[in-house]
């Protein structure tokens, strides 16, 4: 039978760990490939078994990799004129410290502009990144759900040997956590956002 206590408390705690983790314990490939396995029970679509997963930790493709997204991100942050948040400039700062990068990927054709096709195409590759976070999680690896790296392919083609045909969707920096706590989220209740039977019922009392 199911424990669902363990497995409502691994959905509902899955947190971004930027700061918490332990830079110097190698984190095992064997503990990686065992969430992978469970990455891979996902759900897919037409595409098939799309998904392909890169490990990178090499020490000089981590480091270029970092640099990549330090870019990215400070780019992003003042296209928008925000401010980069301290945890986020904490990880960047050791990004290319972290133990181990996992870049989800995948091999399927893409999907264009059309709508419904690109719902399909990342429907059948971002169930298996969130699995691999919550298999992570389980196993207490900290994990950063991040996707600044999707808008530089080349770049990143480039630095990790990736085929034209092979797309990076979601990084996952990884790395045993040091006395992080993770705990639910302050979220709107579920009343607030489901809606019965069409946009104007809510069903609230």
């Amino acid at each position: 039978m199911i424990d669902i206590g363990s497995v409502d408390t691994v959905l509902a705690t899955a947190r971004s760990v930027r700061r918490r983790l332990d830079f110097h314990r190698p984190v095992p490939k064997e503990v990686i490939l065992e969430c992978i396995d469970i990455a891979t029970q996902a759900p897919t679509g037409l595409g098939g078994e799309s998904w392909r997963f890169v490990v990178v930790m090499d020490p000089d493709r981590k480091r270029a990799v970092a640099g990549i997204y330090a870019e990215v991100l400070e780019e992003l942050a003042a296209s928008r004129g925000i401010a980069i948040k301290p945890t986020q400039k904490a990880l960047v700062a050791r990004l290319h410290e972290i133990p181990a990068m996992i870049l989800v990927c995948t091999v399927a054709e893409r999907p264009g502009e059309d709508l419904a096709r690109q719902v399909a195409y990342f429907g059948s590759i971002l169930p298996a990144a969130w699995s691999l976070m919550l298999a992570l999680r389980a196993r207490d690896l900290g994990a950063t759900w991040t996707t600044l790296l999707s808008s530089r392919q080349q770049e990143v083609a480039a630095v990790l040997d990736l085929p034209d045909s092979v797309v990076n969707t979601v990084m996952l920096p990884v790395g045993y956590t040091r006395g992080a706590r993770l705990k639910r989220a302050d979220r709107l209740a579920a009343q607030a956002v489901t809606h019965w039977d069409g946009w104007d019922q809510t069903g609230a009392e």
